[in-house]
């Protein structure tokens, strides 16, 4: 039978949380959709797939994707701990990146066959879900050819990062996310090459507008962008 579409997002907020035990709990979601997807191929009557989003918030953490150089890592084990900053290799895509507070983190785990499948055009909404939201701050933000993830001042000498994106996906399903620089502490930035690209530089919302920007404003914009642009249904 044909697979019954679902366009309904939960979301839940973990507020702050550490990063490996919100990694654990994304694969423990990606698998049993993994599975309830193996078990409809062979159902007389298909149970409809779930899909979620979360938001987090991380205690400083650096971490590494399937296509990043170690060597974009400038400190080593003992400064790590001496900065009270966790380290891990992560299954995403995408290279090296910072995860602290100030920054909001959205992880969607969606079975993108409840709305398209397409990698491509997934990450695409996501930076401009993102693009949007900067939008109603007055920022100009976009995309940089090559270089996922969303920007200010391309092609400029003072091109700069905002949101860096990485995800994984099986099945069509997805996890990992995006993480957008809002009240970010830009210092913990120096300790690698963000993202592998040398001579960028990174900014945040606070930077840009000169004032902190509250976390659940942000989060209410995104949300808002996100449904329309993936045809969503938001349920918190």
């Amino acid at each position: 039978m044909d697979k019954q579409r679902n366009p309904v997002v939960e979301v839940i907020d973990l507020g702050n949380k550490a990063y490996k035990p919100v990694w654990d709990l994304q694969e423990e979601k990606l698998q049993a959709i993994v599975d309830l997807k193996r078990k409809n191929r062979d159902a007389e009557e298909t149970q409809p797939t779930p899909n979620y989003f979360y938001w987090v918030e991380h205690p400083p953490v650096i971490t590494l994707g399937k296509s990043g150089l170690p060597k974009h890592l400038l400190l080593n084990e003992a400064q790590l701990k001496e900065k009270g900053v966790a380290f891990f290799k992560t299954n995403r895509g995408g290279d090296i990146t910072f995860h602290g507070p100030g920054q909001l983190v959205g992880y969607p785990i969606l079975d993108l066959e409840n709305f398209f499948t397409d990698i491509h055009k997934y990450l695409r909404l996501l930076e401009e879900a993102i693009i949007l939201t900067l939008k109603e701050y007055g920022l100009a933000a976009e995309r940089s050819e090559g270089e996922t993830g969303v920007w200010l001042d391309v092609g400029t000498p003072f091109a700069r990062k905002i949101c860096a994106m990485g995800v994984k996906a099986s099945r069509w399903v997805t996890m990992h996310g995006f993480a957008i620089n809002v009240n970010t502490d830009l210092r913990y930035f120096d300790y690698i090459i963000p993202c592998g690209i040398q001579g960028k530089a990174v900014t945040s919302l606070e930077r840009e507008l000169k004032r902190k920007v509250p976390l659940d404003e942000v989060k209410e914009k995104v949300l808002r962008h996100f449904s329309t642009l993936f045809e969503a249904e938001i349920a918190i």
